[in-house]
């Protein structure tokens, strides 16, 4: 068995890491995502004219209620108390696309990437149900770790 897999035993059954050992660190992961559209729909989410509302507004706290959530979602991670989530929106007009920054922060036994991840994820599907009515040819993508920090790896950088 991968040394490198740490999700399952010696035999090869998935289990949750046992991080009873590990030490308490201050962690922060950053994830990043986009989701292009229309130029369209871009500008009817930027005048704030959807039907349904302010879309990134709904879409940031969507994003942090899905954080909370992780542990729900996906089975071997561990619930966590995260101590601070932020998500930035940036237009890129030239590719008609929003670019979603999602940042989760602990200090726990337990890294926070799965939680920034799931937040931009969740961002994405968001913004897709709150558009979808006008632009059904969305692309939600390139969801993707950009860093995290703490634990016993201590920093790692996408490359």
């Amino acid at each position: 068995m991968n040394d490198q897999l740490t999700h399952f035993d010696e035999e090869g059954k998935a289990i949750m890491v046992d991080v009873s050992e590990k030490a308490v660190t201050k962690r922060k992961a950053i994830a990043r995502g986009s989701i292009k559209m229309s130029p369209e729909t871009l500008a009817l989410i930027e005048e704030g004219k959807m039907d349904k509302g302010d879309v990134l507004g709904v879409a940031r706290v969507a994003g942090i209620m899905a954080a909370k959530k992780t542990w729900e979602m996906i089975p071997m991670c561990h619930p966590i108390m995260l101590t601070g989530c932020e998500v930035e929106f940036t237009i890129d007009q030239e590719k008609s696309q929003i670019i979603i920054e999602a940042i989760a922060k602990t200090t726990g036994k337990t890294g926070v990437e799965m939680e920034a991840l799931t937040m931009v994820s969740v961002i994405g599907l968001t913004i897709y149900d709150m558009c979808k009515a006008v632009d059904k040819k969305m692309v939600i993508g390139d969801i993707h770790l950009v860093k995290k920090t703490g634990g016993k790896s201590g920093t790692w950088t996408y490359e």
